[in-house]
């Protein structure tokens, strides 16, 4: 679960040579500025200047970020000194984010109890600002969008921590502050994250629905905050949405979509590409499994067809074998009561057809599939034809059909 990290940080502080060896604490590289201030000691500490303090809380600011992934002991411990300092001076905004960040360590070492108590002094740090209260060294109250931001912060921590703890409506409660908070600023770039968030709960709940509109208003968001990282990562939800739902060409659209700006930035957000390649990789294997299901739906539903013709054609054959039976027996029927109505020449149609298939060399059996009568109605007809031409095999039989012109 992605964690919202929303800080805020004082634009305006004093800089200094206390700070002056410090590098850059986002690389990690916090050893040189740890060794600036452990030349404040406690007595120095309590007797610096505003402008001294000022330098000073920033470095422990600076120092509890430098280590809250890298060394959660070190973090808290900096976090702190920095508490210690802004109280003297009652610089809330700072003493809140020291609190926050002591909050957010515990939560990462899964102590929620321990979390719950510091995100929560946090927040009633947070209401003085909200309330008007002033710092020891200012003249005005705090700002309305750095209430908010402190607000929102605290808010979304507090959604992630009842989060952890399975208490999902508490946690959408405090999202939808936060979220509220971000909409009234515009800030976008919150918003998606936020959502995304939110989808990634409501995803591991089940409510596979609830997480897709979820992470369509992260996406949306996401493209009008303009920044392609946190595009990319409503896109993956997307893709994992679309994967739960067996949509599988539209989940490989959106994840392959995720994976150029991951592929272009490996190093940063190799965790991230990783996890995107896993949901492709399922969404192929799916893919070739829906393959491998429809080629044997396919071939079963080939073959049923084609026995559906077989029995068509059979079912055909047979009736043209009645109707030639029936019309063979009313024929035989009717020259039996009027022997004399009609001469031995005269012939049918089917009898015709007969005799020509006869004279073109065809056995009883190829006559019978070739007209769809049984081989005993053949039979039948080629005696019935031999007595007509007076004719004693089917040599004689064709050689007075052809002197008659008949074939």
């Amino acid at each position: 679960m992605k964690r919202l990290l929303l800080t805020y940080i004082l634009s305006c502080l004093f800089i200094s040579p206390v700070v002056a060896a410090y590098t850059d604490h986002r690389g990690h590289n916090v050893d040189s500025l740890e060794r600036v201030v452990a030349a404040w000691p406690h007595e120095r500490v309590e007797k610096a200047s505003q402008a001294e303090s000022e330098a000073l809380v920033k470095a422990y600011y600076d120092l509890f970020n430098g280590y809250r992934n890298i060394n959660g002991e070190r973090s808290i411990l900096f976090s702190r000194k920095c508490y210690a300092l802004a109280k003297r001076w009652n610089w809330l905004a700072m003493m809140s984010d020291a609190t926050r960040n002591i909050g957010i360590i515990h939560y990462g070492a899964e102590r929620y109890d321990s979390a719950l108590f510091y995100l929560n002094q946090a927040l009633e740090i947070v209401d003085r600002m909200g309330a008007g209260e002033r710092s020891f060294t200012g003249n005005m109250p705090y700002g309305e969008e750095t209430v908010d931001d402190s607000y929102s912060s605290l808010y979304g921590a507090l959604g992630n921590l009842y989060n952890m703890m399975d208490s999902i409506p508490r946690a959408m409660e405090y999202y939808e502050k936060a979220g509220a908070i971000f909409e009234k600023h515009g800030w976008n770039e919150s918003l998606s994250l936020l959502w995304y968030n939110m989808g990634e709960t409501w995803f591991e709940e089940g409510d596979v629905d609830k997480a897709g509109e979820c992470y369509k208003i992260a996406l949306k968001y996401g493209y009008e905050s303009g920044d392609s990282l946190i595009v990319s990562e409503a896109l993956k939800g997307m893709g994992e949405y679309s994967l739960a739902k067996g949509k599988m060409a539209r989940a490989l659209r959106y994840l392959q979509k995720a994976d150029e700006y991951y592929s272009a930035h490996n190093e940063q957000e190799f965790i991230s590409r990783i996890e995107t390649l896993n949901f492709i990789g399922r969404v192929l294997e799916a893919q070739k499994r829906n393959l491998t299901w429809f080629f044997a739906l396919s071939l079963a539903l080939v073959a049923v067809l084609l026995l559906y013709l077989i029995i068509l054609r059979r079912m055909y054959r047979l009736r043209k074998e009645k109707e030639g039976a029936d019309a063979a027996i009313e024929q035989a029927m009717k020259e039996e009561e009027a022997p004399d109505a009609a001469g031995k020449e005269d012939l049918t149609e089917r009898e015709i057809q007969i005799l020509r298939l006869i004279a073109q060399g065809l056995t009883s059996p190829q006559i019978a599939d070739k007209v769809y009568l049984s081989l005993p109605t053949i039979k039948w007809y080629r005696k019935r034809l031999l007595e007509k031409f007076d004719a004693a095999n089917s040599a004689e039989l064709i050689s007075k059909a052809k002197e008659r012109g008949l074939v």
